[in-house]
Order: structure tokens, then C-alpha cells, then sequence
């Protein structure tokens, strides 16, 4: 065992909950593509040395360049455009929007896993969340004109990390969750290199603050290395669904964060779009569980 769950478990909460406002303080003065190209660079560095110490082997069959492309999906569709959203939304609503990934995960995985359609109960937590969502939206004060257009770019993020997520539960393999970080980054790395090159392209380091600096190597070091490896390491141990709880909480967290450390507007339409969110990732969670129960005792 490589850490006790509940250990990997906090720290995969804790560092998601830091993380959205660890992209808009490093994409502050650092354009977003060069910012996430940094990270992951930082973030494999160090990965590579521990293996190599670690005689962690980074084996290249065909189910570990499977899993390797699979968590490139969300390593790479993720990130970036979570970074490019980050130059319109705040980040305690980057990561609201981020939480609605286990009921998406639960729409893809009926496709690509086969898993049962959705019931009455889940279809009522996915309307109660849009409509949450749809609330967050209308929200004229802690949104902005271009909004809309980090709205979209979030909820792409969101897909490929949920597409992500399920693909990788669709490979059978008994790999080292270091193995499957440094992997899923040796994949990345040159895809955000094409990003940065086409995208921006330019190195203006004079215009660089510590913050941002700081940030980078936060997010490189824990929100990359120590976060993807605890959460490779969960996502191998524990059920999908366990894992997307994680979700309903950072959110919260987020929200807190970004209002105390980086004032971030948060007004009675936000609050109440959080609380709708969160009410319909607890009801999707839970609800059929709930249901259940009262049919055993009736």
C-alpha cells in the first residue's frame, strides 16, 4: 500500500480545494497555457527522480499506454481549460461548476461502462443542479460581461476530466499510482507545449510576480505530483462514485478561500446556486440509497 486511503483521501480534498485559486493567482501575470505548461513541467521533474530512487518501473505494455492516454484526457483537457477559464470566472465558481463532474461521470459511464440509466431520483438531482447552475449564471454581481464564456470553457474542462475518470475505470491493470502520474504527464507535457506555442507563445518573464511564481510551484509540486498521485491512487482503491465526493466538498472550501484571500464577490445568488449544486450532487449520491431503505422498512 502506498499511503493509508483516508490520508490520500484528505489531501486529494485538500489540494483541490486550494487548486482554483492556486490557476487564478499563477495565470495572474503568467499567460494561463505557458502558467499550466510550468506545472506540469515542475511536477514531473521531481516524479521522475522519486521513481528512479523508488525503483518504481514505468512499465509501456498496451494497458499502461491505455491508462497513461486515458489520464492524459483529463491531465491535459482538464487543465487547460480550467487555466483559460480562469481569466474570466473567480475561483470558488470554477470549482462549483467543477463539482458537477460526478453526475456527468454518472451520464458517461452509462455509455462507455454500460452502467444502468439514470432513475427517477438521479434525474431529479440533475435538474436540481442546472438549475443551480442556471441560477449561478444569472448572477450579475460576482459574474462578469465574458463570463459566459469562461462558463463554457469550465464545463469543457469538467467533460474531459469526467471522460477521463471513466475511461481510466475501464482498464484493468496493477500499476503504481507514481507510474500512472508520471505517465499521464509524459503524455501532457508536449500537448501544453502546443498549446502555450499556438496559443501565446511569448516568454515575457519581466512581467512575472512572486505571487504567481508561487503559485506555479504550488500547484507543480502538490496540485500536480502529490494530488494526481493521491487521486490515481484512490481512483485505483475506492468506487467511482466515492471518489466524486470529493467534489461536493471542495466546492465549499473553494468559495471560503477565494472570499477571504482573494475577495471575491459572493452574493445571495451564489450562495444559493452553490446550495442547489451541492443539494443535487447530495440527492444524485445518496437519494437512491435513501429510497431504498424506506422501500426494505415499508
Amino acid at each position: 500500500m502506498f499511503l493509508p486511503i483516508s490520508v490520500a483521501y484528505l489531501a486529494v480534498v485538500i489540494i483541490w480545494s486550494t487548486t482554483p485559486l492556486g490557476i487564478v493567482w499563477s495565470s495572474e501575470t503568467v499567460h494561463p497555457t505557458l502558467a499550466v505548461l510550468m506545472r506540469m513541467i515542475i511536477a514531473i521533474v521531481p516524479g521522475v527522480i522519486i521513481m528512479k530512487f523508488a525503483k518504481i518501473k514505468l512499465p509501456f505494455s498496451g494497458q499502461a499506454l491505455k491508462i497513461y492516454s486515458y489520464s492524459c484526457i483529463g491531465v491535459f483537457g482538464g487543465m487547460l481549460f480550467s487555466y483559460l477559464s480562469a481569466q474570466y470566472l473567480s475561483s470558488g465558481l470554477m470549482s462549483l461548476i467543477f463539482g458537477l463532474s460526478p453526475i456527468l461521470s454518472g451520464l458517461l459511464a452509462q455509455k462507455i461502462l454500460a452502467e444502468p440509466k439514470f432513475s427517477k431520483i438521479k434525474i431529479l438531482a440533475l435538474t436540481v443542479a442546472l438549475v443551480g447552475l442556471s441560477v449561478v449564471c444569472f448572477d450579475s454581481i460576482s459574474l462578469s460581461e465574458d463570463s459566459i464564456v469562461g462558463i463554457g470553457l469550465i464545463l469543457l474542462g469538467v467533460f474531459f476530466f469526467s471522460l477521463s475518470g471513466v475511461m481510466v475505470k475501464s482498464v484493468e491493470i496493477d500499476i503504481h499510482p507514481l507510474a500512472t502520474t508520471i505517465g499521464a504527464l509524459t503524455f501532457s507535457v508536449p500537448l501544453f507545449a502546443l498549446a502555450w506555442f499556438f496559443v501565446d507563445g511569448t516568454l515575457p518573464y519581466q512581467q512575472w510576480q512572486t505571487r504567481s511564481i508561487l503559485a506555479i510551484l504550488y500547484l507543480g509540486i502538490f496540485g500536480s505530483l502529490v494530488g494526481f498521485l493521491a487521486y490515481f491512487f484512490i481512483l485505483q482503491k475506492l468506487r467511482a462514485s466515492t471518489v466524486a465526493l470529493i467534489t461536493m466538498m471542495t466546492p465549499v472550501f473553494a468559495l471560503y478561500l477565494g472570499a477571504m484571500l482573494n475577495n471575491e464577490p459572493v452574493s445571495l445568488h451564489l450562495l444559493l446556486g452553490a446550495l442547489l449544486v451541492m443539494c443535487g450532487l447530495a440527492l444524485y449520491q445518496w437519494g437512491g440509497k435513501v429510497t431504498l431503505k424506506q422501500r426494505k422498512v415499508g
